[in-house]
């Protein structure tokens, strides 16, 4: 194995890692801010609402992208099987 090769493997390990997150992580964030906002102007500071309606956000992203992540995730896992041949001698 090349040193080139096992950083090639790494650095795509990386970006679909990111990749596959990204949109969970979006939709945690944005509806953390906006209860978080809400909650400022109410002055309701209880944390089990933020933490349900992130959980119904993520949950609703998992299902809106999930077709996205497997497809990315076989992709890369097919590209990594691939490429064992080329990197064992």
């Amino acid at each position: 194995m090349t040193t080139e090769g096992a950083l090639d493997l790494m650095r795509n390990a990386m970006v679909i890692a990111a990749t596959v997150a990204t949109p969970v992580l979006v939709a945690a964030l944005i509806v953390g801010l906006l209860v978080g906002v809400l909650q400022t102007a109410t002055q309701v500071n209880e944390a089990s609402v933020s933490f349900l309606f992130k959980l119904l956000a993520v949950a609703a992203a998992l299902v809106v992208f999930g077709p996205f992540i497997l497809t990315e995730l076989v992709e890369y896992t097919r590209h990594s099987i691939s490429s064992i041949a080329q990197v064992v001698p």
